[in-house]
């Protein structure tokens, strides 16, 4: 089987229908080597360039939704573009890279492939596109609503969502929340007192 024919399959479970085209002709200018891999809790996706190797590789999580799968393809193709452009002269997420991103994406931002109640705070997003759309409060909400079934995660909540003073359940241990500093909310695990920062999109089980 062709690699495009390959990665076409891939592509088919896990990208929005009207989007595949699109990611295949994105594989062909610029062609990689493209695997989907178990969840990884510190990124979506992946990206790391190799001078040795003329074909570079593309990670992407296996459980990110339709839509969460597309946007993370074309942020890791942007980093792919940046660095046959510019090589090493620029910073990962720099001007170089958002303008890269932001064009790679400006033909999907519409109707046909995204929910609109997604499109709103995605278009908002690219407007200065950051290291993770993970930062992004409002878009992950919105992309939450379509992320896959899950029985273990279904009570789970965002923890941004918890008031100040709830307790709650994340990784079998007992938090508290406690104040939101930017992106992340200072809790304390009730056992042992100490104190973690931890990210206001974690999904956790409220008490």
């Amino acid at each position: 089987m062709k690699p495009i024919d390959q990665l076409k399959n891939i592509l088919e479970m896990h990208l929005p229908l009207s989007a595949i085209s699109y990611c295949l002709d994105l594989w062909q200018n610029t062609p990689f080597s493209f695997k989907v891999q178990k969840p990884r809790s510190s990124k979506l996706g992946d990206f790391r360039y190799r001078k040795d190797r003329k074909i570079q590789t593309i990670t992407i999580n296996s459980d990110l939704n339709r839509f969460q799968f597309l946007l993370t393809y074309v942020h890791e193709v942007a980093h792919l573009r940046t660095f046959e452009k510019h090589g090493n002269a620029h910073s990962p997420h720099g001007i170089e890279w958002k303008k890269e991103f932001q064009n790679l994406m400006w033909p999907i931002l519409n109707d046909s492939v995204f929910p609109k109640d997604i499109l709103i705070p995605l278009r908002h997003h690219m407007q200065s596109p950051a290291a993770s759309s993970s930062r992004d409060l409002f878009l992950m909400k919105e992309m939450s609503k379509y992320d896959l079934p899950n029985e273990f995660i279904s009570d789970q909540v965002f923890l941004s969502d918890l008031l100040p003073g709830k307790e709650f359940l994340l990784s079998g241990r007992k938090f508290k929340k406690g104040e939101t500093r930017r992106t992340r909310v200072l809790c304390e695990e009730i056992e042992s007192g100490r104190k973690f920062l931890v990210s206001r999109l974690a999904k956790v089980k409220p008490i």
